[in-house]
């Protein structure tokens, strides 16, 4: 029996939820409980495994609105056989199990193998097509929302986020929770095939087209027909086969190279780059009218290091991964997470992946403390550490944390500010400080924005969105 691991249960009755929550958690499920006027700003359903609906005289509308906000989460309605008014027939449809109360044990594992074939719903997420969309961080929980928005519709996305951060992740999810999940979803990365053979690779040929054509062959325009075609790496697209493009997503039409039959195509348009395309188009190396045509729905994937909190989560998903694959799986101490948190992470979830399976071949069926990972964690480390990857010494480590880092701060930073007595605008505050701090490192590194960045510990794009935001964009300000 598959188990949901942290269960929302929306019920009116109290005594009722106590039923239900006593045999959920007495099969090792976290529960969540929440009356249905509560419904409308419990923000955890997205975080949810599955939600338990056990309610008889209610607002449906409320509920079918959560529901439907929340379908890659399972429902189950716990309802009374003998009620002569059941739910309406919309909550009935977005149902994957229905759960008879009072139950039985052989029913409840049935209604949980009816969790992995809801009716009226896509089926319940699989690890391999949502991962890194683990977590729930604000900024994570974001993106998921907005692919929630964007999905049933047909607008062009544009997917933007550092290498690693899981563009393609973001896209399959698009096409999943779309009206064309039946259809093909098909991939191109723009940036890994030839300029004089991406014509052919998108739109096809005929045969004899050009030398080495021995056969004709479709695009993958014509693969995606009907289905979602995903543009990765569309920065690193020659100029030439811009403009073509453009015309595409213009008429909805092409033509296979070698050919002057125009051909019609229905496909959804997802986009992603790692690169700044406002500094592209700068640069003259994008065109800006395409730019427009593909950022109708942008959608920024957060970075590693900014969701440090979800690394737990991620963690867990990867090992439990690792152990369905029935490769191996090993356990990360709570020291070792800690390490985690605190590095930088320049290849996302990516590079948090390769160490999870780096690990799992080192140190096959055991535990990895903080001392078994690579040499780059161990600068974050304490200075002393037992032989379980703990401090030495915890009342010296809270003295530590509690005197010796404000005064480290103070010395890197300035005097230890205090707060005035009237209060203030925190946002502004820290944005000033920020502000400072990029102003003093280009004043050390003479303008030079790449060297500014490696004193700033962030990527040079990053900083120079963020020399954009504060507006110190300047002529003698070097961008290399």
């Amino acid at each position: 029996m598959a188990l949901p691991r942290r269960v929302l249960l929306i019920g009116e009755d109290l005594e009722l939820c106590r039923d239900i929550e006593r045999i959920l958690r007495f099969v090792d499920c976290e529960v969540i409980t929440a009356s249905p006027r509560d419904v409308p700003a419990e923000a955890s359903g997205a975080a949810c495994t599955a939600v338990f609906l056990a309610v008889k005289t209610v607002e449906e509308d409320v509920l079918v609105h959560f529901a439907e906000l929340h379908r890659h989460v399972p429902l189950v309605l716990v309802q009374d056989p003998d009620d002569p008014n059941p739910l309406c027939a919309r909550l009935q449809t977005l149902a994957a199990a229905k759960l008879d109360w009072p139950c039985n044990y052989p029913a409840l594992a049935q209604c949980f193998e009816g969790l992995s074939q809801p009716s009226g719903t896509p089926p319940v997420r699989s690890p391999e097509l949502f991962r890194s969309l683990a977590g729930e961080s604000p900024a994570i929980q974001r993106t998921r929302k907005l692919i929630q928005q964007v999905a049933p519709s047909d607008a062009t996305v544009l997917v933007l986020g550092e290498s690693g951060t899981g563009k393609e992740v973001i896209a399959r999810n698009l096409h999943y929770y779309s009206p064309r999940r039946q259809r093909p979803f098909v991939p191109v990365n723009c940036g890994a095939i030839p300029s004089e053979l991406l014509e052919s690779e998108l739109f096809g040929h005929e045969k004899g087209a050009f030398t080495g054509a021995l056969s004709a062959r479709q695009g993958r325009f014509e693969m995606a027909e009907g289905g979602t075609l995903f543009l990765d790496e569309i920065g690193d697209m020659p100029l030439s086969m811009q403009v073509k493009l453009l015309r595409v997503l213009q008429e909805r039409t092409f033509e296979r190279v070698g050919s002057n039959k125009t051909m019609q195509c229905d496909v959804r348009i997802v986009a992603a780059t790692h690169r700044n395309l406002d500094e592209e188009i700068r640069q003259n190396r994008f065109r800006e009218d395409l730019y427009y045509r593909l950022n109708v729905f942008p959608i920024e994937v957060p970075a590693l290091r900014e969701r440090v909190e979800d690394i737990p989560v991620l963690v867990e998903d990867l090992t439990s991964r690792l152990k369905a694959e029935k490769k191996c799986t090993i356990r990360v101490s709570a020291a070792a997470l800690r390490l985690m948190q605190k590095h930088h992470w320049p290849g996302n979830v990516r590079e948090l992946s390769n160490l999870i399976e780096r690990l799992a071949i080192l140190f096959p069926n055991g535990t990895v403390e903080a001392r078994d990972l690579p040499e780059k964690f161990q600068r974050h480390a304490p200075a002393s550490l037992d032989e379980e990857g703990r401090l030495e010494n915890a009342a010296s480590a809270d003295e530590e944390s509690a005197f010796t880092m404000p005064q480290r701060a103070s010395d890197a930073i300035g005097a230890s500010p205090r707060l005035p007595e009237d209060g203030l605008d925190l946002r502004e505050h820290l944005n000033q400080l920020e502000c400072e701090l990029i102003k003093q490192a280009l004043d050390e590194c003479n303008g030079v924005v790449a060297h500014a960045a490696n004193l700033l510990r962030m990527r040079r794009t990053t900083l120079v969105e963020k020399l954009r935001k504060y507006g110190l964009r300047s002529e003698e300000t070097s961008i290399i």
